[in-house]
């Protein structure tokens, strides 16, 4: 008997079933504005994400030589891989390039509620527009996703802030900050205490009273960001805090702004992101982590090699979703269900098969005897696997030319010239269209 790896998850039907459907709503959601599904692999060389994060990513990642003597890892996340991907062919893709995928990802680190070591994303990127329209597109995008699901404004929110009016509300402080230890340290601040955030901005070169006065900035109201421009007296933020507003206006255009907070507390810990970031939380804070979050990512095409091509986008993850739904009540029904069950009796596999192919010939989902089973053990498979409508094919009704439809709901049956069916004229026969 084996275990399973600690970290990775098994998927009988019934939960794999539901998120199925999840990700088909997502993936779908994606298709109709218009992002085209790519596939990418599961290894790539583990120089990759050195050269993005350092050498201590390699702690954090199922990394090896494989037999060529190469170096490689299983991907931990997907913005890499599409950069590469980007660079590869930039000059024959047209602009904006605009693509979404869902396939697992790896990452050794400690498992938890949420965070697994092997877990599915959905990512959804643009690429080739600075326009605060493409930022706006990703958050309708994303809260269409969510409404699909089931959910409402009553179960989430986008909590949304932009990376430069962080950075540059640090830069104006009479010191020597280092901005993305002091941003690292914002994304954490709903995670610690207020002293040891304090500390994290302590240990990033502001003093005690510049962290004081730095927090109660983030505590900015969105109709007061302009005392923002006005602390810090530079473009950076003046331009930063324009951007915000108008990628805030196309999203209320766009119809995804009732989703949206502003959270200068927001800050995505990724060095990568350069301007509108956001996550999304359970509005009555049951889930109590992000759900998933995005932002802008400008510099990452070039510093893979590439031409200077701006960058949004978001993912997905199945864990942190799974949560949010359930707490909300709009999880999928894990119950199996089957639309027909065609029951053999003696010796009729070949009009049993006939009426088995002509039902999935309709596009219905269709079972039948493979295993040599009698009347009443084939009746209670039927049960166990949702079936709606069972169609007995039995000796003797067929000497008589019928069929018998079962309702397994009422337990209701009636007889039906074989020869009729399934009928011509409806799509979908079931014991009331017979009665």
């Amino acid at each position: 008997m084996y275990d399973r790896i600690k970290g990775f998850r098994d998927f009988y039907p019934g939960e794999m079933g539901a998120r199925r459907e999840t990700f088909d709503t997502v993936e779908e959601t994606a298709r109709r504005y218009g992002f085209r599904e790519i596939g990418t692999p599961a290894l790539e060389r583990t120089q990759m994400y050195v050269d993005k994060s350092g050498e201590e990513i390699v702690e954090e990642l199922y990394s090896f030589e494989d037999q060529g003597g190469r170096d490689v890892a299983l991907t931990p996340e997907l913005t890499p891989t599409v950069a590469r991907m980007v660079v590869a062919k930039q000059q024959e893709l047209s602009k904006p390039i605009k693509w979404f995928s869902t396939r697992p990802f790896w990452r050794y680190e400690e498992p938890q509620s949420g965070r697994k070591r092997e877990f599915y994303q959905t990512n959804v990127d643009i690429f080739g527009s600075s326009e605060p329209e493409s930022d706006a597109e990703l958050l309708a995008c994303a809260a269409d996703a969510l409404t699909g699901l089931g959910l409402t404004s009553e179960d989430f929110e986008f909590r949304v802030s932009h990376r430069d009016i962080l950075g540059g509300l640090l830069e104006a402080f009479d010191a020597d900050v280092d901005t993305e230890a002091a941003i690292r340290a914002v994304d954490k601040n709903e995670k610690v205490g207020e002293d040891e955030f304090y500390g994290l901005l302590s240990d990033a070169g502001l003093s005690y009273e510049q962290a004081r006065e730095f927090d109660d900035l983030l505590d900015t109201p969105e109709d007061e960001l302009d005392d923002l421009v006005a602390f810090a007296e530079t473009e950076r933020v003046e331009e930063a805090v324009a951007n915000l507003t108008e990628v805030l206006d196309a999203a209320a255009d766009f119809g995804a702004r009732e989703y949206c907070t502003l959270s200068l507390d927001t800050a995505r810990g990724l060095d990568y992101y350069t301007g509108v970031v956001f996550e999304c939380f359970d509005s009555t804070g049951d889930v109590n982590r992000s759900i998933f979050g995005g932002g802008r990512y400008d510099d990452l095409i070039e510093g893979f090699g590439g031409q200077p091509t701006p960058a949004v986008g978001f993912a997905v993850g199945d864990a942190t979703l799974s949560l949010l739904l359930q707490r909300a009540g709009v999880w999928p029904d894990e119950e199996l269900s089957t639309d027909y069950y065609v029951l053999q009796v003696g010796d009729t596999r070949d009009v049993a098969a006939e009426v088995t192919r002509d039902l999935r010939g309709e596009g219905h989902v269709v079972e039948t005897d493979v295993s040599g089973r009698s009347f009443g053990a084939q009746l209670d498979y039927a049960d166990s696997i949702g079936a709606e409508t069972v169609v007995i094919v039995g000796e003797q009704d067929l000497a008589d030319g019928n069929v018998t439809v079962k309702d397994m709901t009422s337990g209701d049956q009636t007889q039906v010239p074989v020869e009729e069916f399934p009928p011509e004229d409806v799509s979908r026969p079931t014991y009331d269209d017979f009665e």
